[in-house]
């Protein structure tokens, strides 16, 4: 087993599973949820060492979460920070098996 930095982890916390994401892999991109302070080149590098394989561009955006009321208490949902994270051709990652 290869010697991966434990600070990969944190920067990629997880996969997007929806289906504008699925549209997305037919055109070799993939959407990763990310840590809120994570830059462009921390999360470029983190999916090339996790995931093996080579990044041409990586975007990011924050979606502001949502206000919502319940039982009169008002309350907000957290701001989510995404990468659509763009691969050379001929690599892909397939989300649906994990690590």
């Amino acid at each position: 087993m290869k010697n991966i930095d434990p600070r990969f982890y944190d920067i990629i916390v997880s996969p997007v599973v929806t289906e504008k994401a699925t549209l997305a892999s037919e055109h070799n991109k993939v959407l990763f949820k990310v840590a809120s302070k994570a830059t462009k080149p921390q999360i470029k590098e983190a999916v090339e060492k996790l995931f093996d394989v080579k990044v041409k561009s990586v975007n990011t955006l924050v979606r502001k979460g949502k206000t919502k009321v319940f039982r009169g208490q008002f309350g907000s949902q957290s701001d989510v920070k995404r990468a659509i994270v763009t691969l050379e051709e001929g690599h892909r990652i397939d989300v649906t098996t994990g690590l």
